[in-house]
C-alpha cells in the first residue's frame, strides 16, 4: 500500500502534544502503525472510486496549525435542537472532546459510561483509517451495558464539529459492550455547523454478547462542505441479534464501512441504509459481512437518490467461511437517478466456501417511473409534487426499517426536507 502524501513530521508533532492520558501508548503505536502503513489510494480495490486527497489537504492544513475551540452559539442551538428533536439520554462529543457534562444528566442505571482517555485497554487500529484515528485521538466514550439488561430509553451519542474561519479535523471513537442477554437502542448521530473546511473521521466497535440485541441507528448529518469517514466494527457471538440502519444526508465527501462478524451459530445481522446524494456530493459505503459458523442469517437492503452531478458507491460483500453451513445471506441495492448527470457504482460480492446455504444478491439503477407521475398529475399534484411524493416513497422503505420510534418521525421529516433540497432544480 502507498502512502498519500500526509505530512508524517507534522503528524508526529501532533500527536506528541496531545495530552498524556491512558492513550498515550496505544497513540504511538498507532502512529508507527500508520507510517508503516499510510493511507489507502484509488490504486486499493475497495478504494478505487474514492479518492482521500480531501482528506489528505485538509488534514495537513490543520496540522500545519491545530486548535481547539469551544462550542460557539450555532454549535451550542445545534446540538439543543438535535438532543431535544429525539428522545434518549445523550452523550456529546465535540469536536473531538467527549463533554463530561453529559455524564452528570445520564440516566441509565446499571449502564456504564466512561472516558478512554481514563482506560484504554483493547483499543484496536487494524483498519484503514483506524490507526489515523487513534494516534490523534483526544479522547472517546466506552459505553458497556450489564448481562440481562434492557435500557428502556434510547443511548444517544451526538458528534459534533465546527469550522468557521480555519479548517478543522477531528476524530471520534465509540466502545460499545453489550453483556450476554442484553438489549439497547443505540442512536449515533453525526452534525457539524460551519463554512470552512472540516474533515472528521470516526470508529465504532461494537460487541454483542449471547443472546444480546443491538438496535442501532446511525445518521450522519453534517454540512454539505464537510468531509466525513467512518468505520463501524460488530462481533457478534451466539444468537445475538444487530439491526442497523443507516442514513446519509450531508457531507461533500462520505466514505463509511460497516463490518460485520457473525462469529458464533444462531446470529442474525440486519443493516440497512439510505443515502442521499445531491448536486456535488460523493456518497461511499462498503459493507462486509462474515459468516463464520452456521446457522446465521444476514439482511441488508441499501437504497440510494441521487440529484445533480453527484456520485455514490455501493460495495455490498458477504463471505461464507468453510464450514458455515446453514448461512442465508441476503444483498439487495435499489438506486434512483434524478438527474442525467448522476452516478451510482454498485458492486454486490457473494464469496461461498461451504455447501449448504442460501444466498442471493442483487442491484437496480432507475429513474422516476413516467406512468406513476402520469397517475399523481391526472390527481390535480403538480409535477415537483408528484416526484416528491415518488421519491418520498422510494426512501420510506428505509425509514420505516429504523429499529426505534424515538427516531422514526424525526426521520421522516429530515428525508422529506433533504429530498426537497436536492429537487430544486434536479428535475425538469
Amino acid at each position: 500500500m502507498k502512502s498519500a502524501p500526509l505530512s508524517l513530521d507534522a503528524l508526529q508533532a501532533a500527536v506528541q502534544q496531545l495530552p498524556e492520558s491512558a492513550l498515550t501508548t496505544s497513540r504511538h503505536a498507532a502512529l508507527e502503525h500508520f507510517r508503516e502503513h499510510g493511507l489507502p489510494t484509488i490504486r486499493d480495490e475497495d478504494w478505487k472510486y474514492s479518492d482521500l486527497a480531501p482528506v489528505v489537504d485538509i488534514s495537513n492544513r490543520w496540522l500545519a496549525d491545530a486548535a481547539t475551540s469551544s462550542p460557539s452559539a450555532a454549535a451550542a442551538a445545534a446540538i439543543t435542537t438535535i438532543c431535544n428533536s429525539i428522545e434518549a439520554d445523550w452523550l456529546v462529543i465535540f469536536g473531538g472532546q467527549v463533554d463530561a457534562k453529559c455524564f452528570d444528566g445520564f440516566d441509565q442505571t446499571g449502564v456504564s459510561v466512561s472516558r478512554l482517555s481514563d482506560a484504554a485497554e483493547n483499543i484496536s487500529f487494524d483498519a484503514p483509517l483506524s490507526d489515523l484515528n487513534l494516534a490523534l485521538l483526544q479522547d472517546g466514550l466506552r459505553i458497556h451495558v450489564p448481562k440481562d439488561m434492557q435500557p428502556t430509553t434510547p443511548i444517544g451519542i451526538l458528534v459534533v464539529d465546527e469550522a468557521i474561519a480555519s479548517p478543522g479535523m477531528s476524530q471520534s471513537r465509540i466502545e460499545v459492550e453489550l453483556d450476554a442477554g442484553s438489549t439497547a437502542t443505540i442512536i449515533e448521530y453525526h452534525a457539524s455547523v460551519g463554512s470552512a473546511d472540516q474533515y472528521t473521521n470516526s470508529v465504532t466497535n461494537l460487541r454483542l454478547g449471547a443472546n444480546a440485541r443491538a438496535d442501532y441507528v446511525r445518521i450522519q448529518d453534517r454540512g454539505l462542505v464537510h468531509i466525513h469517514t467512518s468505520r463501524l466494527a460488530v462481533h457478534c457471538e451466539r444468537d445475538s441479534v444487530f439491526n442497523h440502519s443507516g442514513f446519509d444526508l450531508g457531507g461533500s465527501f462520505v466514505r463509511n464501512d460497516i463490518v460485520v462478524d457473525l462469529a458464533q451459530a444462531g446470529t442474525c445481522a440486519t443493516f440497512d441504509g439510505l443515502y442521499l446524494i445531491g448536486d456535488k456530493q460523493h456518497i461511499d459505503n462498503h459493507t462486509r459481512v462474515d459468516h463464520r459458523v452456521g446457522p446465521a442469517e444476514s439482511h441488508q437492503e441499501y437504497r440510494g437518490i441521487l440529484a445533480g452531478k453527484s456520485r455514490g458507491i455501493w460495495n455490498g460483500k458477504a463471505i461464507v467461511h468453510p464450514g458455515a453451513d446453514g448461512t442465508d445471506a441476503e444483498q439487495a441495492n435499489h438506486n434512483l437517478l434524478l438527474s442525467d448527470n448522476a452516478e451510482i457504482d454498485a458492486k454486490p460480492e457473494l464469496e461461498i466456501y461451504a455447501d449448504d446455504v442460501k444466498c442471493s444478491h442483487g442491484t437496480t439503477v432507475g429513474q422516476l417511473d413516467e406512468t406513476a407521475l402520469f397517475y399523481l398529475r391526472t390527481r390535480g399534484l403538480s409535477k415537483r409534487e408528484a416526484q416528491q411524493v415518488l421519491t418520498t416513497a422510494f426512501a420510506q422503505s428505509i425509514v420505516s426499517k429504523a429499529h426505534s420510534d424515538a427516531v422514526r418521525d424525526f426521520l421522516e421529516q429530515k428525508v422529506a426536507q433533504r429530498l426537497g433540497e436536492m429537487m430544486q432544480g434536479a428535475v425538469s
